[in-house]
């Protein structure tokens, strides 16, 4: 009997020889049962891992006669069989692992799987490891949802295996990754040279292109040779692009970036490409009190003033009557390719009424129109062409002293006057009133009025010099203030009242200049 026990405890030694507990060894898969997997580990006893540390997807992978390392639990006797873990190796050789990388800096992949406080996880193999918000890009991001489920590339700057404590970084990595870049970009870039970048950031005034660990900054104005408010309107961040070396400072790593300069610029041969009396079809890019900007191509933009947009309507605000984006036609008057200015004109589309005013109508004819409107020193007239002339209120009559074009017009009133003058270049027109009839003052007042004469008057204003009268047939004189004054203690306001009577004696006829003058003899009414 004692003999027996001998023996099965030297079978029993010799089935795990060379085997240790607590060691990772080979094994080969023989055999997928629902509770577990046999594995053969070269000893005479067979191992078992149990089936709960075995994924549903890494179960249907797993096939008879596939290479496995596994950690020996125990030799002990459990149904025959050696207990197994495949975790706990897979654990241990990622620490192995995880210890090298950490002594010689090396790289490795990890799963960033998700989110905690201050970070962010990261599966290596079975371990989970965590990486600092400080590390996870070049600068710090509000926002790593994109990054979930990413498989990176991470250098463990700290470990501790006891406490099972990883601490990763990408952003050494990615640093790393952008020193090479930006050391062989720099061979490459010089000026005038073409080159491909990612639009990194937006500013007011421009935007940062990255060309490869160096970052070169692409201004507003060399965008486009159109004009634009905001680098938005053609760029968003993360746009490839194309763009234009035009200056590079090496010892500053300063690169000034063109987009622009790609295409010709749009003025040279202007000139020649839109002679005047062109007509072009352009959009209306911006509208301002002087007027409106046309583009005729992209860069290429001309300047309609708010004179050129009709001849007969005086327009104050263009953007009343036009809008962004409309289309309009215009002829061209000129192009400045050196200063880059174009002017156009949309009224000379049509005939100019003016000339046909011209020929229509000559100094001193007749004509009649309609009272337009009022202003302090006349009244517009309106003419059947639609043009207004000037009747100015020095032009209304011979003799009396007109206050106001009201005194005597009406509005819509149909009026006969006579053409004094047309301007076509500034396109004015006048025309008067009191020429319908002869001036009274070269021969009718001259020998009606003699100096000495008695006459009759009537107050029409009071002024601080004298008053003015009002004699027969509307013509009007000034009896001075010392001769009104003469034989009264009081001042004028208090002793007379416009529409009072007087008698006074003529003492001055200047018909030059249109002008009676009065002494005041007595008072008939006040």
């Amino acid at each position: 009997m004692e003999l027996q026990q001998e023996d099965l405890e030297k079978f029993y030694a010799d089935s795990f020889k060379g085997l240790r507990e607590g060691e990772v060894v080979n094994g080969k898969v023989l055999q997928i049962r629902q509770d577990g997997i046999i594995v053969d580990i070269g000893t005479k006893c067979e191992g078992f891992i149990p089936a709960a540390e075995f994924s549903t997807e890494e179960r249907n992978s797993l096939k008879p006669g596939e290479n496995i390392e596994v950690f020996v639990i125990s030799t002990g006797n459990l149904e025959d069989f050696v207990r197994l873990s495949k975790e706990r190796a897979t654990r241990i050789k990622t620490w192995e692992v995880l210890e090298e990388a950490y002594q010689k800096g090396m790289e490795i992949e990890g799963k960033i799987v998700g989110k905690v406080k201050g970070g962010m996880t990261v599966e290596i193999s079975d371990v989970k490891a965590f990486l600092p918000g400080s590390h996870v890009d070049l600068k710090s991001i509000r926002d790593t949802d994109h990054l979930l489920g990413q498989v990176c590339r991470f250098r463990v700057i700290k470990l501790n295996s006891k406490r099972s404590n990883v601490i990763v970084s990408r952003r050494i990595i990615l640093e790393e990754e952008r020193e090479k870049l930006r050391e062989k970009t720099l061979t490459l870039i010089k000026e005038g040279a073409a080159v491909s970048g990612i639009v990194k950031n937006l500013t007011d005034y421009g935007a940062f292109i990255d060309l490869g660990g160096v970052d070169g900054l692409l201004h507003i104005s060399d965008m486009s040779w159109g004009r634009i408010s905001h680098p938005g309107e053609l760029f968003s961040i993360g746009d490839d692009i194309d763009v234009i070396v035009l200056k590079f400072d090496p010892d500053a790593q300063r690169v000034t970036l063109g987009y622009k300069q790609k295409k010709p610029d749009p003025w040279t041969g202007a000139e020649d490409k839109y002679p005047p009396g062109e007509k072009i079809t352009g959009k209306i890019i911006n509208t301002v009190d002087y007027g409106i900007f046309i583009e005729l191509e992209e860069g290429l933009e001309g300047l309609i003033h708010v004179t050129e947009l009709d001849w007969l309507e005086k327009i104050k605000k263009p953007s009343k009557y036009f809008s962004i984006g409309d289309t309009v036609e215009a002829v061209v008057l000129n192009v400045n390719g050196t200063e880059k200015r174009t002017s156009l004109s949309i009224k000379r589309l049509k005939p100019n009424p003016w000339e046909i005013i011209k020929q229509k109508y000559s100094e001193g004819q007749k004509i009649s129109g309609i009272v337009k409107n009022f202003t302090d020193f006349g009244a517009f007239i309106s003419l059947e062409e639609g043009v207004d002339a000037l009747l100015h209120i020095s032009d209304m009559s011979w003799t009396k002293h007109v206050k106001h074009p009201a005194d005597i017009l009406k509005k819509g009133q149909n009026i006969e006057v006579v053409v004094l003058n047309i301007d076509v270049e500034k396109e004015k027109m006048s025309v008067g009133l009191k020429e319908l009839a002869p001036d009274p003052w070269m021969e009718e007042i001259a020998n009606k009025y003699k100096l000495g004469d008695h006459v009759k008057v009537k107050i029409i204003k009071i002024a601080g010099f004298g008053l003015f009268v009002e004699l027969e047939d509307g013509v009007e004189g000034l009896i001075y203030s010392p001769d009104a004054q003469q034989t009264l203690d009081s001042n004028l306001e208090e002793s007379f009242k416009i529409g009072g009577e007087l008698t006074a004696r003529i003492i001055k006829v200047d018909t030059s200049e249109r002008k009676i003058g009065l002494s005041m003899i007595e008072t008939t009414e006040v």
